[in-house]
């Protein structure tokens, strides 16, 4: 495996992350506000909109198993962020690069999604309390791709199921309280030992409370956008900064597992240098 940058930048990367880490702070009134649009949602909307809240959390249940319908194209998003006119990357080049590349795309397409977030936002904040209900499966499935996206600036491939317990957790993070937050640091630390790996995807089993807590937790940003109108403007912003806050999570996350991996291999080629060095005999 190639590295390009030292142990010391690597030490210094994790730092700048910790610090991100330590910022992630949550507000227990605004964690229980979110709940109270969905429940005038749940009194006033028609029997249709919510299975169509129902088909999102099967999806996100396929998603988990086989990848469904929310799966992105890798080859596609690899040309779109880092091809160039003299270079041609695949999946396992791309893991190569220099962490600074891998955030500069992972910033773009950070800069891209969110745009599109404000676009859908603004449109589905038209029709106010009704079309709100229809924005949480899109948003739901936009903040995915995102995440898949960000994976794959880092070299990470959303095929892998193993892969999808990673972006899951990511999302699970984004939607968390301070609690919830640091349980999942600690999970997604340990990551790449196997065995955690079985023990994650039993915890993923509960999804359906994923994507609930996911619809809680925006719920009071978007309280303001079931007013009809008025709703364009705060649909607007609130995608756009909701997608925002997705892919600098998970540009974070996946920073900080590339880092370790890359540590973990410089450790482990000193440590073979070591004994493969010569004894020399005074």
């Amino acid at each position: 495996m190639s590295h390009f940058e030292t142990k010391d930048e690597l030490l210094l990367t994790l730092k700048e992350i910790e610090k991100w880490e330590r910022d992630q702070k949550g507000l227990w009134f605004w964690e229980k506000l979110g709940r109270l649009p969905f429940v005038l949602l749940d009194k006033l909307t028609p029997k249709f909109i919510h299975t169509k809240i129902g088909e999102s959390i099967d999806e996100l249940g396929r998603f988990v198993q086989s990848g469904g319908k929310y799966l992105v194209n890798e080859e596609k998003m690899i040309k779109k962020y880092f091809q160039d006119d003299l270079s041609e990357y695949t999946l396992d080049q791309v893991a190569l690069l220099k962490l600074e590349k891998m955030n500069s795309a992972a910033q773009k397409l950070g800069a891209v999604r969110s745009k599109a977030a404000m676009v859908q936002g603004g449109t589905t904040g038209v029709g106010g309390l009704f079309t709100l209900s229809i924005d949480i499966p899109l948003m739901l499935g936009m903040t995915l791709k995102t995440i898949q996206e960000v994976c794959i600036c880092y070299g990470y491939d959303p095929q892998d199921q193993q892969e999808r317990i990673f972006i899951v957790k990511c999302l699970q993070f984004v939607s968390s309280d301070i609690v919830g937050k640091k349980a999942i640091l600690e999970d997604l630390s340990a990551f790449h030992d196997e065995r955690q790996h079985a023990q994650m995807m039993s915890q993923l089993q509960g999804w359906r409370e994923v994507l609930t807590t996911y619809r809680d937790q925006i719920g009071w940003k978007k309280l303001f956008q079931m007013i009809p109108i008025a709703g364009i403007l705060f649909g607007a912003f609130i995608n756009k900064s909701a997608i925002q806050d997705t892919a600098e999570a998970a540009s974070m996350l996946y920073r900080k597992r590339r880092a370790n991996e890359r540590l973990r291999q410089l450790d482990k080629d000193a440590t073979t240098e070591q004994l493969e060095a010569p004894i020399v005999k005074e």
